[in-house]
């Protein structure tokens, strides 16, 4: 378990711990309606973890999924969150950082998919005291770090007495 040593891109387990801790509402950019799509699945997964996730996807802008209306950008969704999730590219994620440095002054988190990674664009967020997360997966991590993945059938090397 990683404790103590701490990367820019690969941050602790206790600060990831401490982003799922401090976030509340979560902007995902590229979430999709299939529900076979990892953006859509990460989403319901976190929403059904207590988080808000409020949809971003110019192609299904003013539809709803989860019980929230998707927006075309973040420049439109009209309430403050903690966290951007990015379902991108990573040729797209300067323009989306910077416009959701832009939106929420006080945004606490940015966190890149997996496969997304933009070290430039990632400077700039922790320069602005955003904690930045590249190439991971908030599901992933959440299941690992609160023992849920061996409920999909990893076998993730903890011992734990709670029933699955």
């Amino acid at each position: 378990m990683q404790t103590g040593r701490r990367s820019l891109d690969n941050p602790s387990d206790i600060e990831i711990r401490a982003i799922f801790d401090r976030v509340k509402t979560i902007a995902i950019v590229g979430l999709s309606a299939n529900p076979v799509r990892p953006s859509y699945f990460v989403a319901r997964y976190l929403q059904l973890r207590g988080y808000r996730i409020i949809p971003v996807n110019p192609g299904l802008a003013g539809q709803q999924v989860f019980g929230e209306t998707v927006h075309a950008s973040l420049a439109d969704i009209p309430d403050d969150v903690d966290m951007v999730d990015i379902f991108r590219r990573s040729d797209a994620v300067p323009a989306l950082v910077d416009d959701a440095l832009a939106r929420w002054p006080a945004l606490s988190v940015i966190w890149l998919q997996l496969g997304v990674q933009h070290d430039a664009a990632a400077a700039v967020a922790r320069a602005r005291g955003v904690t930045v997360v590249q190439n991971r997966c908030p599901k992933i991590e959440y299941q690992r770090l609160y023992g849920e993945l061996r409920m999909g059938g990893f076998n993730t090397g903890r011992i734990s007495s709670r029933l699955t």
